[in-house]
């Protein structure tokens, strides 16, 4: 008898597989389409970046925690793909040298991060399918997301826009393969690799259902996030709230929609 042993199919491919359905979901968004469409001001785009650095901050401390672990360590790059020094670079320029006093952070975010140091904390596998998603999505988008905020905020340089540059890797798509081949190399169990995968799954539900509440908060709110730019942040901490979260999921889906 020939015994013919199947192939086992990549992770990689089995993340994208199984997130695509989502993904369709969370690109179709109207908080994205509008991002698309260049809808951004400074201030929501200033609020977006504390935002992000709350994420990025949880994220790079789990990851280094659990740097050695058998599954973190092959797809862990950090002087390619760190983002902390960027977005305070960012925050410097647009808050002033006293911006941590400033940060705005959403109540999503905060559980965003939480269950981030969760994962770090009880399941440092899982912590693959969240620096798989965000890291991949940053390096495919990050360039388009880059000009479309630069033209939409008048920006004459580079300054302030940081976080959509990666100094440290000359050739994304090259990069991606790599960074896909590690990914691939990690030894999981079969039960593993099915929760990991609807840790990514959850991810992607996580911001629509955000997405949800968000679009609940702009009904109410609506009339008042249209007053002028210099207004915003002297208006209630709801508005400053609203218009923030929508900035900051809008660019999470679409550096989701950019994997």
């Amino acid at each position: 008898n020939i015994i013919t042993k199947e192939k086992k199919v990549d992770l990689s491919e089995q993340i994208k597989a199984t997130t695509k359905d989502i993904h369709v979901r969370a690109e179709n968004t109207q908080l994205m389409q509008r991002y698309q469409k260049g809808q951004i001001t400074l201030p929501q785009y200033k609020i977006l970046l504390c935002s992000l650095y709350e994420i990025y901050k949880t994220l790079e401390e789990q990851l280094d925690k659990n740097s050695s672990h058998p599954a973190v360590a092959p797809i862990y790059f950090p002087q390619e793909l760190s983002r902390m020094e960027s977005l305070q670079s960012d925050l410097e320029h647009f808050f002033g040298s006293d911006w941590r006093k400033r940060v705005i952070v959403s109540a999503a975010t905060h559980r965003y991060a939480e269950r981030l140091r969760q994962v770090g904390r009880e399941s440092p596998e899982l912590l693959v399918a969240h620096a798989y998603t965000r890291y991949l999505g940053d390096l495919s988008g990050g360039q388009v997301l880059g000009k479309i905020t630069q033209k939409s905020l008048g920006l004459s340089s580079k300054e302030g826009l940081s976080f959509f540059s990666f100094p440290g890797v000359s050739s994304p798509n090259r990069f991606k393969q790599l960074y896909r081949s590690r990914l691939d190399s990690i030894e999981l169990t079969e039960e593993q690799r099915v929760v990991l995968l609807q840790e990514a799954v959850d991810a992607f539900e996580f911001n629509i259902q955000v997405f949800d509440d968000l679009q609940k908060m702009l009904s109410i709110t609506g009339e008042a996030v249209q007053k002028s730019e210099d207004s915003l942040f002297k208006t209630s901490p709801m508005i400053q709230f609203t218009v923030g979260l929508c900035v900051a999921l809008t660019t999470v889906a679409m550096a989701m929609y950019a994997l």
